[in-house]
């Protein structure tokens, strides 16, 4: 069995596949596939993401698919309302608009707070030494590295700053999130999270059990 996992960039689809898996294949009764389907950005994302939904969990193969989880940064979308302004308000309306516009029970949907990247700032010592020394306090919290200088933003003018080279998000994110753990991500990361623990809740749904780890 398997869930599909919209995403809507490169990074995603070539590093978060292993990661989430290194976190939920302990915690269940069988191994579980993630089948990365991605948008080319946000906007045909939300353009396209309750029919694409609809022709998975409707299709032919849907009795092999756990569920589908959309996934988006929530730094860049420009769809939110106006008086929408903090983490929590863009998160909770937007996660509501489109599991409302999809409308199935196999359906959720999540973000990273702010980017994917800000689970990589949970785990400091995988970064270059001049990077690790330079990361801001809040980082400790990494979903707080906000919407003023996001994490992304942030670790390219770090890398910059204080590296002979650049911060290339599809080659340096694949190899940090290999080096991430997923515990530590978890911890430190709430809407992360909140996420693999919804992840849990539909495979349980599927007739997957969950396996209690040390």
């Amino acid at each position: 069995m398997k869930f599909l996992l919209f995403v809507e960039g490169h990074t995603e689809k070539k590093a978060l596949p292993e990661f989430l898996k290194r976190w939920l294949d302990p915690r269940l009764s069988q191994r579980v596939g993630i089948q990365i389907v991605r948008f080319d950005g946000w906007a045909e994302y939300v353009k396209d993401v309750s029919k694409k939904a609809r022709l998975h969990l409707n299709g032919p193969k849907r009795e092999d698919i756990i569920a589908v989880i959309g996934l988006l940064d929530l730094y860049g979308p420009t769809f939110y309302p106006e008086s929408k302004e903090t983490a929590k308000e863009r998160y909770l309306w937007a996660k509501g608009d489109i599991e409302g516009k999809v409308g199935h029970a196999k359906f959720r949907h999540h973000f990273a707070v702010h980017e994917c990247e800000a689970w990589l700032l949970s785990v400091p010592d995988a970064f270059p030494a001049g990077v690790k020394k330079s990361l801001p306090p809040k980082c400790a919290q990494p979903e707080q590295v906000n919407f003023n200088e996001p994490p992304k933003k942030l670790l390219e003018r770090l890398y910059r700053e204080k590296t002979e080279g650049s911060y290339k998000p599809v080659t340096h994110g694949a190899e940090l999130f290999g080096e991430l753990d997923p515990d530590v991500a978890y911890q430190k990361c709430p809407y992360l999270r909140a996420m693999l623990e919804d992840m849990v809740v539909l495979a349980e749904g599927a007739g997957l059990k969950r396996v209690t780890t040390v």
